[in-house]
């Protein structure tokens, strides 16, 4: 008799539950054997070696079950998993994540008609219902012990339930799904004709975006050279003493994909540009350390050897942009080698800002290359420890002394934190992420409120610890932006109009609804300005300004036009 557990090993998996309940089994079958197939999780071998493994097999002497364990080391491919499938009389999967809403292994279980036990996670216990399997409790050996035995002695039933198992495993497979697919569209179609939707759709004043200001790209000119983006300007005039940064080229790089998506005349000219600032990033990247360096002199120097995480996590994200969105081949070829380059050296990153700028960027790689093995580990490791880290500092209380955030300040990019949680647990269908990311942007919204109507980011002048006053000024462009595009992500995801509230109300801030009533905006030279004082706006328009405002516009007009388009049906 052969009872099977297979996937990549790790601590969530439960499986020494499985050989706790090894004995009693052997006892009654002697010729019972256990087949654990799969190699270690790349990401848990990396970080613990074979340790995990290593106390499966201690724990099997310890136990007296050493003839009665089979550990299959390396990953199979589907021909020999499935002979492995057709060996085993039992499947079993001890998990012990409640959350897990798919198994791709429980799923070819029971395509294959095996009889399964498993505990009742989600998804175990939606495929296994009706008698399609046998669900035990979560971390219990003896009843582990106790199906195992029962399924052995009655093989009447264990046959009944494979069958079971086998019809609802017939309804699954591509051609049936495909003809489900069919049968959606031909109903849909149908209640088109019956009740066509109308072909204007107008909106009264409060679901209607504030007019956006002209797009204008003059002062984005104006700082760009050859080389790249010049870091900073006096005034509206570009500042070449302080030469040029990773990070700015980074943000130019994602603002021209946005607006080569555009598709007027603007869409060559971002091409022509984003190849410049590519071009940048290409040179910043030093392959000897897998690292970007950031700062780059006006006369063609680099002043270090490598950056901060932060501007590496920028370039990754710029260059996920590229790689997932950019129609030309030659942008998206060169940022798709630069990205397979960079991404290994992030799991290495203690800074939670540069795991959150890998993660958006990694999610826009996936567009184009969904399923690329590297990236799904290193999102998922990155996502898992900014949940971690919020799931540490959060403290629920009433009133002003609740604390929902990452870390026990609030200092600067601050919700591309909770940007990075919602895209996250929304594609790898993570509700604890998803409502992290909601839960902490909901926060830091309301904190920038400060009980008004326009929006206050968190001041660079001290930003705001944990038990004490948050800093008023400065307030900077950055702020606006990340919180821009957190909410627009989270309107897109939930359809709910208080997160296109905020991002507008965000938004305004560039246009004088702020503290000082006054436009950071500049319309003359499309220009933004570089903060908020307590007595005045800064009138420098460096790139970091500029870039906050230009992506910002981006992304309100194109959530609008994403929204109409699906009001329009």
């Amino acid at each position: 008799m052969v009872l099977l557990t297979f996937g990549l090993l790790s601590p969530n998996k439960g499986i020494e539950y499985v050989i706790e309940a090894l004995p009693r089994v052997v006892e009654k079958y002697p010729d019972f054997v256990y087949i654990c197939l799969g190699a270690t999780h790349p990401h848990l071998k990396r970080e613990q070696g074979e340790s995990y493994r290593l106390s499966l097999q201690r724990l099997v002497q310890a136990r007296g079950v050493e003839a009665h364990v089979v550990f299959h080391n390396r990953f199979v491919d589907l021909e020999e998993l499935v002979e492995f499938i057709g060996a085993a009389d039992i499947y079993v999967t001890p998990y012990l994540n409640e959350a897990q809403i798919t198994s791709g292994t429980l799923a070819y279980s029971v395509g294959a008609g095996k009889a399964v036990i498993s505990t009742p996670y989600w998804y175990a216990e939606e495929l296994l219902d009706e008698g399609r399997g046998v669900l035990v409790p979560f971390k219990d050996s003896d009843a582990i012990a106790d199906r195992v035995i029962e399924l052995l002695e009655n093989e009447t039933e264990r046959h009944a339930m494979r069958k079971r198992a086998y019809e609802l495993g017939r309804e699954m497979i591509w051609r049936e799904v495909a003809k489900r697919y069919m049968t959606a569209f031909e109903r849909a179609r149908e209640e088109r004709f019956k009740k066509p939707r109308g072909a204007f759709v107008a909106r009264t004043a409060d679901k209607r975006p504030a007019e956006l200001p002209p797009l204008k790209l003059d002062h984005l000119r104006r700082l760009t050279d050859d080389t790249g983006i010049l870091q900073h300007a006096t005034f509206s005039v570009p500042n070449y003493d302080e030469g040029y940064t990773t990070d700015d080229n980074a943000r130019a790089l994602v603002l021209t994909v946005l607006l080569d998506g555009l598709g007027d005349k603007t869409a060559s000219e971002a091409r022509r540009l984003a190849s410049r600032y590519l071009a940048f990033l290409f040179h910043a990247f030093n392959p000897d350390i897998g690292r970007f360096r950031n700062f780059f002199s006006y006369d063609r120097r680099w002043k270090e050897e490598v950056g901060s995480e932060d501007s590496h996590g920028r370039a990754l994200w710029a260059i996920g942009v590229v790689a997932g969105r950019s129609t030309d081949e030659g942008l998206h070829g060169l940022a798709g080698r630069l990205f397979d380059e960079a991404l290994p050296t992030v799991t290495t990153f203690s800074s939670p800002r540069a795991w959150a700028f890998s993660l958006i960027g990694i999610m826009e790689f996936m567009r184009r290359f969904y399923g690329h093995r590297a990236a799904e580990d290193c999102r998922v490791t990155l996502a898992e420890r900014l949940l971690e880290m919020y799931q540490s500092n959060r403290d629920q209380r009433k009133g002003e002394a609740s604390w929902l955030w990452f870390e026990d300040r609030v200092t600067y990019s601050n919700a591309k934190l909770s940007h990075a949680m919602i895209l996250c647990g929304r594609w790898l269908e993570r509700i604890p992420m998803v409502e992290a990311g909601l839960e902490s942007l909901e926060w830091l919204m309301n904190v920038q409120r400060v009980g008004t109507d326009h929006f206050v980011p968190i001041g660079s002048n001290g930003f705001f610890r944990r038990g004490r006053e948050r800093a008023r000024f400065d307030q900077q462009p950055i702020e606006a932006h990340a919180s821009i595009s957190a909410c627009l992500e989270a309107y897109m995801m939930t359809g709910d109009e208080r997160w296109r509230k905020h991002a507008q109300r965000a938004f305004n801030w560039f246009l004088g609804a702020n503290d000082l009533g006054l436009q950071l905006y500049d319309s003359r030279t499309g220009g933004c300005c570089d903060g908020l004082s307590p007595d005045r706006v800064n009138q420098n328009q460096g790139a970091e300004s500029t870039l906050a405002y230009l992506l910002s516009r981006m992304e309100m007009s194109l959530a609008e036009h994403i929204i109409a388009r699906s009001e329009q049906g």
